[in-house]
């Protein structure tokens, strides 16, 4: 895997194990019982930490929005095939981050007036400034200080860098 591209390290394996536990701690005080719906790709290595450290039952979906990292409209559509039956069911909808938030909105919107569950909140690892307000519950262990383009723990560029094992920073 070339490492060209890649800049400072902005959370390493421990920020991210701990990350994950502050998150997974602040569930378990909340919820007894819920669907958890990743979004993917992005949201795959977060969610696989995640889930296992919750201490309530859980059922598991997914749904996908594809966009461009660092494009601040995303209009691609969105799907979800609803394996599960989510009406008056808590959501937790799980990805990597929340950069500008109108992904995350739009899918929050889209769960909410399609398929009508008790609730919906959102869980990722950390989210950017500048984001935009998603009228629902948030999760989350950091805030970044910067927008800067983020790599790896699941946020690629060009397709590639998902499956690095910590949080860089991308030089273009």
């Amino acid at each position: 895997m070339s490492n060209q591209p890649i800049g400072k390290i902005i959370l390493d394996e421990a920020a991210i194990a701990s990350g994950v536990r502050q998150v997974a701690a602040q569930l378990n005080r909340d919820f007894s019982d819920a669907v958890v719906i990743t979004v993917v790709p992005g949201g795959i290595l977060f969610t696989a930490d995640l889930t296992r450290q919750l201490d309530f039952d859980i059922s598991m979906d997914y749904i996908s929005c594809p966009h461009t990292p660092g494009e601040r409209h995303n209009d691609s559509t969105i799907v979800y095939h609803q394996n599960i039956d989510i009406t008056n069911r808590h959501v937790i909808l799980i990805d990597d981050a929340i950069e500008s938030g109108g992904t995350m909105k739009r899918l929050v919107a889209h769960l909410a007036d399609n398929y009508h569950p008790a609730s919906v909140s959102v869980a990722v690892l950390f989210v950017k400034p500048g984001r935009v307000a998603i009228p629902v519950k948030q999760y989350y262990a950091y805030e970044m200080e910067s927008d800067c383009l983020l790599v790896g723990y699941g946020m690629p560029w060009e397709n590639k860098y998902r499956n690095r094992p910590n949080v860089a920073r991308l030089i273009k």
